[in-house]
């Protein structure tokens, strides 16, 4: 049995009952019976994530008796930022945050986290879909990292950026569409760095809320970093920035 995945009807009860933080449930698809209605309402009630899957991958996941349901146990506790940043005002700190949207390599996640542990970031934000699962692979990658530095997982990220932005955040998106230079921009104020996926960069609900865009010049033909590399650039400007103030 693999440890990070918990199956079966009751014992997926059980884990949500008993407070389990779950990254996401897998149902078999045309899944029914009273049991699995309560275990719905339940995964909907707390937000969980949630996909219908053809029995075929449950399959491949257990050789159990999974009973068409499948979760996948989180490594790590989420935070809420909504309580994080009031502390970090009480406690006098200029508050320095990051928002990581549907970034899904597990591996991505780690190298990112370990570098904004080492660049004194107070909080990691990602969007409660579409992100990677931080999984063991994710803490270890890390080197340990996603276990330091507070990771909030919120589902509606429109109203994060706003809840910030009202409490004196500077939100700045990392985009190569954007017209000013990263170290261009003063980064001494409160900040979050929002940082998109390689594919499709920051999503546009997200990049339009933006008090300012920056980008990182590229020389070469390729005119991507990978989005862990991208964010150290930025993460350690803002280091460099608030050290020499």
């Amino acid at each position: 049995m693999n440890e990070s995945i918990t199956y079966g009807l009751r014992p997926v009860l059980e884990a949500i009952a008993t407070g389990k933080t779950i990254d996401k449930v897998l149902f078999q698809k045309d899944l029914s019976g009273p049991l699995f209605k309560d275990l719905f309402i339940k995964v909907r009630e707390r937000k969980i994530p949630f996909q219908y899957v053809p029995a075929e991958k449950l399959n491949r996941l257990t050789r159990g008796n999974h009973q068409g349901v499948v979760a996948f146990m989180s490594a790590i506790e989420y935070d809420d930022i909504y309580a994080i940043l009031p502390y970090l005002f009480e406690q006098g700190k200029v508050p320095f945050l990051l928002i990581l949207d549907k970034v899904t390599d597990v591996r991505n996640i780690g190298a990112i986290a370990r570098s904004a542990e080492c660049a004194g970031v107070d909080a990691i934000i990602i969007p409660m879909k579409g992100a990677a699962q931080l999984n063991e692979d994710a803490v270890k990658s890390s080197a340990g990292a996603l276990h330091k530095v507070p990771v909030c997982r919120h589902t509606n990220l429109v109203e994060v950026i706003r809840f910030l932005q009202d409490s004196g955040i500077e939100v700045v998106g990392v985009t190569e569409k954007a017209e000013h230079l990263f170290h261009e921009h003063d980064y001494r104020k409160p900040l979050c760095l929002i940082m998109g996926n390689e594919y499709e960069g920051i999503a546009w609900d997200y990049l339009r809320l933006c008090n300012e865009t920056v980008r990182i010049p590229m020389a070469g033909t390729i005119r991507s970093l990978n989005v862990s590399v991208a964010t150290g650039v930025l993460l350690f400007e803002v280091v460099r920035q608030r050290m020499t103030e």
